[in-house]
């Protein structure tokens, strides 16, 4: 038998003004897109905005369904939008925020699983790693170097 250690580190910004003009930019931008989400069951809103190697930003909100799960992450709908309007554009840095309709989200919101194995799919594929931001509704905002560091043990095509 052997152990393995796994350990993630992020960077840690106090709040918005922090961040570089850059990233306020692109968070501003996925904040405002967070206020069209279509949320009407979880009353939880998100936002992310994709900033492409090739100068554009993608923006996605969640988009609820009540069939459940027939809806879809805004981070996956931001991701696939790019993936389907610029196939040969790498994601350079990604900016999520989430809110609540029914209290504030002081706490930063990370991607769910569906949305990280999503994110490695193109991370992999784009052989170029993705900076994550991502924060509530107010407060700190944390930056992961890559979607290795939020998934450490990624399933992607090798496996099959």
């Amino acid at each position: 038998m052997k152990e393995i250690n796994i350990t993630t580190s992020f960077t840690i910004f106090d709040n918005l003004s922090e961040l570089s003009e850059e990233i306020q930019s692109l968070m501003n931008q996925a904040i405002e897109i967070r206020k069209k989400a279509y949320a009407p069951y979880s009353k939880f809103r998100v936002g992310a905005a994709l900033l492409l190697d090739n100068g554009k930003v993608i923006l996605g909100s969640n988009q609820e369904n009540a069939a459940y799960p027939s809806g879809l992450c805004a981070e996956r709908t931001a991701i696939f939008y790019a993936g389907s309007a610029y196939p040969e554009a790498k994601i350079l840095k990604m900016a999520i925020t989430a809110a609540s309709d029914t209290n504030q989200t002081t706490a930063p919101i990370p991607p769910c699983g569906s949305c990280r194995q999503s994110i490695a799919e193109y991370e992999i594929k784009q052989e170029t790693p993705i900076e994550i931001y991502f924060m509530g509704e107010i407060g700190e905002v944390y930056k992961s170097s890559s979607l290795k560091n939020l998934l450490p043990l990624m399933f992607d095509k090798k496996f099959l």
